[in-house]
């Protein structure tokens, strides 16, 4: 669920939407990482002035966590 979300956000921001890519990783029962893979020239727009995108996106992933208890961690990598 918050995969498909961040995917589909991440691919209206960016210049190159063929290039998203989200995958998740469970490390444990409580706790996951999420990384977005993106063209190199859309990362500054993934990232946001001051962090402020990416900021939003980890927002949005401690709201899940509310439902089913699991802590995000977001990484942003380039292709």
């Amino acid at each position: 669920m918050i995969t498909d979300f961040i995917e589909n956000y991440a691919k209206l921001i960016v210049s190159v939407p063929n290039d998203v890519r989200v995958t998740k990783e469970l490390i444990d029962d409580t706790f996951a990482e999420i990384t977005v893979e993106a063209n190199s020239v859309d990362i500054g727009k993934l990232i946001g002035k001051n962090g402020n995108m990416i900021n939003a996106l980890k927002t949005m992933a401690n709201g899940c966590k509310a439902k089913n208890g699991i802590s995000y961690k977001i990484q942003v990598i380039a292709k």
